[in-house]
């Protein structure tokens, strides 16, 4: 391995340590498993067919994991999705934004 391929694992592996911990890498499968409560609002993969409710599908996955995370840590304030996400781990909610972002998101004309 070269010098610079070590310093650049090593960066990586200092941030994820300083950042809380490693995720591994996000699983969409596992993601659409843990999914099934999401469904309620914001449709089975993502598209929620009212705009009470964002649809989050096809979004870039580290968007959706920072904000899946931000509500968890209360950055974002929102009770229902808090709640959602307050018992998950950072690896359920890497999953469930690897999930979302794999899915097609519609566009809806006006």
């Amino acid at each position: 391995m070269s010098a610079q391929m070590q310093r650049c694992l090593g960066a990586i592996l200092l941030f994820g340590v300083f950042s809380g911990g490693l995720v591994h890498a996000a699983d969409p499968l596992k993601g659409k498993e843990k999914s099934t409560v999401c469904a309620a609002c914001h449709g089975a993969d993502g598209n929620s067919l009212t705009p009470e409710f964002p649809r989050i599908a096809g979004q870039h996955e580290d968007y959706l994991f920072r904000a899946l995370l931000d509500y968890k840590h209360g950055q974002r304030k929102n009770p229902i999705m808090a709640a959602q996400v307050e018992n998950l781990e950072k690896q359920d909610l890497a999953d469930l934004a690897a999930w979302f972002a794999s899915q097609k998101g519609l566009v809806f004309k006006r």
